[in-house]
C-alpha cells in the first residue's frame, strides 16, 4: 500500500455499531457490533452495511472490530469466541473487497481495555491483547486503523505490536472533551514521542465536530495527513465509565446513556466536514451515529 494514499482527500466508512442496531440488530449485552458476527442470522446484515457504506462514497471500510477485543468478549462470557469473531469480521470486511475491488479493508485495533480512558494496565498484558487480535485480521486487511485509542503508551504499544506484519497504520485518536487525550497528553505526543516508520496519518476518532474544531490547529501542524471520524452522541464521556455505565441500560444501546444529537443531518455534517477539508483534512469518515447518508455527504467533497 502506498505510503500517499491519504495526502489526497478519502472517505472513510461511519459508524458499524450503531447503524447495525438501527437497522434491527438485537443488542446483545456488551458486545454490540460482535453480536452481528457471533450470530449467523446477521452477517448479511453485516456485509449489506458495509456495502452501503461503500455506495454511500466510502474508499476504506472498517473491520467490525471495536467489541471483539478479548476483555469486552469475557465480560460477556464468550471469550472462547474470540478467534472466530475476529477471522469472521475479517471474511466479512474481504467479501464487501470481492465486490468492490477497489476499496480498502482497515484492520480495526480498539482500545484494548476500557473505552474513552487510558489504559493503565502493564505494558506486556496490552501487548499480549494487540498481538493477538492483530494476528488474526492481519490477512484480511490492507492496512490497521489504530481505533480511538486514550493514550501515547497505547499507540506505542499497539505499533510495536504489529510492526511483524510490515503494514502501514492509521491513528485514531480519542479526545473526549477539551484538547488532551484522556491520559492527559497532547495530540502532538503521539508523533513527537513515537518513532513512525509506515504511518499513514493521524484522525480524531468518535468526537463531536465542535471538539474536533477545538483541536483542529494543533493537529494540522504535525505536518501528516489528517482527518475525522466524527460522532454524533450528545457526550463521550460518561461516568462512570463507557462500559460501566451501560451496565444499567435497559435497552442494550449505547445512546441511551449518550444520547443522540438530532441537529447533525447529512446537511449540517457535510458543513463541518467541508470546513475542516479547507483547512487541510484529507481523511473524511464517521463514527458512531454517522450513517450511510452522512458519508454520502462527505463524498461529494472529493
Amino acid at each position: 500500500m502506498n505510503l500517499n494514499f491519504f495526502k489526497q482527500t478519502r472517505i472513510l466508512d461511519g459508524g458499524m455499531g450503531q447503524e447495525l442496531l438501527a437497522r434491527g440488530m438485537a443488542p446483545n449485552g456488551t458486545l454490540w457490533s460482535a453480536n452481528a458476527l457471533l450470530q449467523e442470522k446477521y452477517h448479511q446484515l453485516l456485509l449489506d452495511t458495509h456495502i452501503d457504506f461503500i455506495k454511500a462514497g466510502a474508499e476504506v471500510i472498517v473491520t467490525t472490530t471495536f467489541t471483539t477485543r478479548k476483555i469486552r468478549l469475557r465480560d460477556n462470557n464468550v471469550e472462547d469466541k474470540f478467534e472466530y469473531l475476529n477471522k469472521k469480521a475479517g471474511e466479512i470486511a474481504q467479501k464487501a473487497k470481492e465486490l468492490f475491488p477497489n476499496i480498502l479493508v482497515a484492520g480495526g485495533l480498539p482500545p484494548q481495555y476500557l473505552t474513552y480512558e487510558a489504559d493503565t494496565r502493564p505494558d506486556t498484558e496490552i501487548t499480549e491483547n494487540f498481538k493477538t487480535q492483530a494476528e488474526l485480521l492481519n490477512p484480511y486487511v490492507d492496512f490497521f486503523y489504530l481505533d480511538v485509542l486514550s493514550s501515547v503508551k497505547e499507540f506505542k504499544i499497539a505499533i510495536e505490536s504489529i510492526s511483524q506484519f510490515n503494514k502501514p497504520y492509521l491513528i485514531g485518536a480519542h479526545i473526549s472533551e477539551g484538547t488532551n487525550l484522556p491520559s492527559g497528553e497532547k495530540i502532538s505526543e503521539i508523533v513527537s514521542k513515537i518513532k513512525h516508520e509506515k504511518l499513514l496519518g493521524i484522525m480524531l476518532s468518535c468526537v463531536s465536530p465542535e471538539n474536533y474544531e477545538l483541536n483542529l490547529n494543533e493537529i494540522k501542524n504535525l505536518g501528516i495527513p489528517f482527518g475525522f471520524k466524527l460522532n454524533g452522541f450528545i457526550k463521550t464521556n460518561p461516568k462512570p465509565n463507557y462500559t460501566g455505565a451501560f451496565n444499567g441500560s435497559k435497552t442494550g444501546n449505547p445512546n441511551e446513556f449518550l444520547g443522540v444529537r438530532e441537529d447533525l443531518t447529512p446537511e449540517k455534517m457535510f458543513e463541518f466536514a467541508k470546513k475542516f477539508k479547507n483547512a487541510g483534512a484529507t481523511i473524511l469518515g464517521g463514527c458512531c451515529e454517522t450513517r450511510p447518508s452522512h458519508i454520502n455527504a462527505f463524498s461529494k467533497l472529493k
